[in-house]
C-alpha cells in the first residue's frame, strides 16, 4: 500500500450551538461535544483508509473552555499514526464568537479506530507519511502512547 499524507484525509467541521445542544446554564453539552469530535475524527480515518471504521477508543479529551449557545464550533480531525489496523487521529476545538471572529480552543482529543473489511474484520490502512516536523512530533507521541497502552494491557 502507497502511503498517504495526513493532509489529505484532515477534516473540518463546523457547527452552529443552538439551545438544544445545552444544559439549562447555556453550556454545551460535553457529550455533543464529542458526538462532533468522534464524527470528525471518523471521517478523517474512512478518508485515509477508503473502508468502513469503527472507534475503539478516545485515549485522552479535554474540556478547557465551555462553549456556548451562538458560538460556532470549528472541529478539525488529522491523523497523528497508523498502524497495520489502527489509526490514531488527533481532534483540537475551538469556539468562535461569531460576532467578532473571536476563537477560543476549547477541546483537544485523541481517538483511535480500527479499520475493517466488507465482513468486519480489521483490515489493513495505508501508511501515514509524515510531512512537517510536527508530524514527526505527532508520530512520535502516538508511538509512545501506543507503548504505554500496549504495556498496561
Amino acid at each position: 500500500m502507497q502511503p498517504r499524507h495526513a493532509s489529505r484525509s484532515e477534516t473540518v467541521l463546523q457547527q452552529l450551538m443552538l439551545p438544544e445542544h445545552t444544559n439549562p446554564f447555556g453550556n454545551v453539552h460535553g457529550a455533543w461535544i464529542m458526538k462532533l469530535v468522534d464524527e470528525a475524527a471518523g471521517v478523517a480515518a474512512m478518508r485515509h483508509s477508503s473502508c468502513r471504521v469503527v472507534t475503539k477508543s478516545i485515549d485522552q479529551m479535554t474540556f478547557d473552555h465551555p462553549v456556548h449557545v451562538g458560538d460556532l464550533v470549528h472541529v478539525r480531525a488529522r491523523l497523528t499514526w497508523t498502524g497495520r489496523t489502527s489509526i490514531e487521529v488527533g481532534v483540537t476545538v475551538a469556539a468562535e464568537k461569531v460576532r467578532t471572529g473571536i476563537l477560543t480552543h476549547t477541546n483537544t482529543a485523541r481517538l483511535i479506530f480500527v479499520a475493517l473489511d466488507s465482513t468486519g474484520n480489521p483490515t489493513a490502512v495505508p501508511p501515514l507519511a509524515i510531512e512537517t516536523p510536527e508530524d514527526r512530533a505527532s508520530w512520535d507521541a502516538a508511538e509512545a502512547r501506543r507503548a504505554q497502552r500496549m504495556s498496561s494491557t
